[in-house]
């Protein structure tokens, strides 16, 4: 039996390795990717949300930019007060200052903020305050929409816009009335919420769609192996809390919302008539359409001319009208939009047309009202 060397059988089990590869690429059909959101990022847990307070308050140390107060009554009433409050009697003197400012105090109340947590805090002026830069916002509470204290809020603002002006000009940057105070109030109420005592738990879809609640409901139940999760609705799945976890409503929670699930969602185009911005998704289907736009221009020129009389005569010089009008139409194009084409070539089709925004806002709205286009046409 003949000798066989290294290299030669080292190539033959390369050579059918590399064959076999290339059947199992040809048996194997290759199926299309499709983006996919973790269930984190398609949905809320009910009850697990912010909470909005509001409240007034006084900004004061502005350097002569505040309120005048001879202008803004509330201004006053509200200085008089907290002076009084602090053991200073005021009453029926005059007060000349330019450096407070009244201010309405805004922030949202984290989920589940215990005491003592901070929050940050947005400070708005309320009367006629040229700048809060420089101020200080005194103690200040935060009510919640049922009038109960939840947070206070005390702080240094921090702007981000300015204002300067001079005796014959002025200059504004941004906002110099709006400020923000970094963890500027501290939680002092609490909002009671039993997460890990909910017989079962629901969560709201933000875009609210029956195949997406579906197929949550679908990944659901095949990770934990029982039907646990059921579609209520087009933005409510309910979650039935397992043996295992309950009292253990986080745990379960935390597993799931990692779960990756295919969104599905309504073919629609968005277009923002002042501003000329179209957005259209990835669903948007189109039947069998002629397409033609066309641009009427009339041009009118002016070129007036003088009439000057002969030498030695009684004549007057005078101006004589010459007026041009031309009329030119461009866009003499006829496109034919095929059934059934994607979003890219319906707007390749498009923009082989030369059009732009504005017209592509019309044809949009032509073609939807021939019932050519599977999609809903949203103005805002």
């Amino acid at each position: 039996m003949p000798a066989v060397r290294i290299r030669d059988l080292m190539a033959t089990i390369v050579h059918a390795a590399c064959v076999a590869v290339l059947a199992l690429g040809l048996a194997v059909p290759v199926s299309p990717a499709h983006a996919t959101s973790r269930i984190k990022d398609l949905a809320n847990v009910e009850g697990v949300r912010q909470n909005q307070l509001v409240g007034y308050g006084l900004v004061v140390g502005l350097n002569g930019t505040g309120d005048t107060l001879n202008n803004i009554p509330f201004t006053k009433q509200s200085l008089q007060a907290m002076l009084e409050r602090m053991g200073v009697n005021i009453r029926g003197a005059t007060i000349r200052t330019g450096n407070v400012a009244a201010v309405m105090v805004t922030g949202n109340l984290p989920a589940f903020a215990t005491q003592g947590t901070r929050m940050d805090v947005t400070v708005s002026a309320l009367g006629d305050a040229k700048s809060l830069q420089g101020g200080t916002l005194l103690v200040t509470p935060l009510l919640g929409a049922d009038g109960n204290v939840y947070a206070v809020a005390q702080g240094s603002l921090a702007i981000g816009g300015f204002s300067a002006e001079g005796a014959a000009a002025s200059i504004t940057k941004g906002v110099p009335t709006n400020g923000r105070i970094a963890n500027g109030a501290i939680v002092e109420r609490e909002i009671d919420f039993a997460l890990n005592r909910l017989p079962n738990v629901r969560l709201a879809l933000r875009n609210a769609d029956f195949t997406t609640a579906k197929r949550i409901a679908a990944a659901v139940n095949d990770y934990l192996g029982t039907k646990t999760a059921e579609p209520i609705d087009p933005s409510t799945v309910q979650l039935s809390i397992p043996k295992e976890f309950k009292g253990n409503v986080v745990a379960l929670l935390t597993e799931i919302e990692q779960l990756q699930v295919e969104p599905d969602n309504t073919a629609r185009i968005i277009i923002d008539e002042r501003s000329g911005i179209i957005v259209m998704g990835r669903d948007v289907r189109v039947a069998t359409v002629a397409v033609a736009q066309g641009n009427l221009t009339v041009s009118i020129s002016e070129s007036p001319q003088v009439s000057q009389p002969n030498p030695l005569s009684r004549g007057r010089t005078r101006v004589t009208p010459n007026t041009r009008v031309g009329v030119q139409e461009d866009g003499k194009k006829l496109a034919m939009v095929k059934s059934g084409v994607s979003l890219q070539e319906l707007v390749d089709g498009l923009n082989g047309l030369g059009i732009g925004p504005r017209d592509l806002i019309g044809i949009l709205q032509a073609i939807k009202a021939a019932g050519a286009i599977e999609a809903d046409i949203e103005v805002m």
